[in-house]
């Protein structure tokens, strides 16, 4: 077997940590890129994403942590819309600070409990 990333290990931790905990709640993800930041909540058991935000093609651009809390604000009332009011959060391989932290904080400022 090939010798996985830090990050690779760091993203299937966290997914099965997320599995154990999250009880059937949907799933909060978050992606982040030198330029941009997505967050999209998945059904899981669905298979289906309920509800989705990004700094692609918004009212909001860049990659800097106010951009970061705007799409936290976006996707609260996207779910909100769809319903969603718990989630769990994944953070994927991500490291919980700067933008990611951001986006989290803002999520359950809108509404989001995690």
């Amino acid at each position: 077997m090939a010798k996985l990333s830090l990050f690779e290990r760091r993203r299937r931790r966290v997914r099965t940590a997320l599995r154990a905990r999250a009880g059937g709640k949907p799933r909060l993800s978050v992606h982040r890129t030198g330029r941009h930041i997505y967050a999209q909540i998945i059904d899981d058991a669905a298979g289906k994403t309920v509800a989705a935000a990004s700094t692609l093609g918004g009212s909001v651009s860049g990659a800097n942590v106010d951009a970061a809390a705007e799409v936290g604000k976006q996707i609260a009332e996207a779910a909100k819309k769809a319903g969603v009011t718990t989630v769990v959060f994944d953070r994927g391989g991500f490291l919980f600070h700067g933008r990611v932290k951001a986006l989290a904080d803002a999520a359950r400022e809108g509404g989001l409990e995690f």
